[in-house]
């Protein structure tokens, strides 16, 4: 008769606490429907990238002094670089650079190691192409500077809509120790 007894007795603490996930389920869903939608218009509307944002590469030329850092810390050897060495001036001249960003994992090491700054990241996310080999760029389209979509006049940027409004209006409102 206890063993009876017991199972009834679990049965129904499973039935109470499967009832409790499923409330608690529904009521994260219920928090969601008060949200406003983060719905992108992407040719008119582009969200700002983030600080850190590694998109396409920007390279300067003048800057390169061929060492080849970035080849090798590159973990897929990417970046060709050509160069020949002048004797008389006792120095390497480049005379090609270039990357493949159709094979570029966008990891940002040549960036980090390179000794002269010649290289950096940019906000550009824009690459996609029908034909991959449009994706090999070399340093005259490495040189290129992107269009910054703060001065695009056409786009309507996201750091307008109504969702980061109340964000900054949050960020506003809220005080923290040091505003005191």
């Amino acid at each position: 008769m206890f063993p009876m007894i017991t199972g009834f007795i679990s049965y129904g603490q499973q039935t109470i606490r499967a009832a409790r996930y499923i409330g608690q389920g529904f009521i994260i869903t219920l928090s969601h429907t008060n949200r406003l939608p983060i719905t992108i218009h992407y040719p008119y509307e582009k969200s700002i990238t983030s600080e850190r944002f590694r998109g396409r590469i920007h390279f300067e030329f003048d800057k390169c002094i061929a060492c080849e850092v970035c080849v090798r810390v590159c973990p897929i050897d990417l970046p060709l670089v050509d160069w020949r060495f002048e004797k008389d001036i006792k120095k390497k001249q480049l005379l090609n650079y270039s990357i493949d960003f159709g094979v570029c994992i966008f990891c940002g090491n040549c960036v980090e190691y390179c000794p002269t700054n010649c290289l950096s990241m940019t906000e550009e996310y824009e690459l996609s192409t029908y034909d991959r080999h449009e994706l090999n760029y070399n340093q005259i389209a490495l040189s290129r500077l992107p269009v910054s979509i703060m001065g695009d006049y056409t786009i309507q940027t996201i750091r307008n809509s109504p969702q980061s409004k109340i964000d900054e209006e949050k960020s506003r409102n809220s005080r923290t120790i040091t505003d005191y």
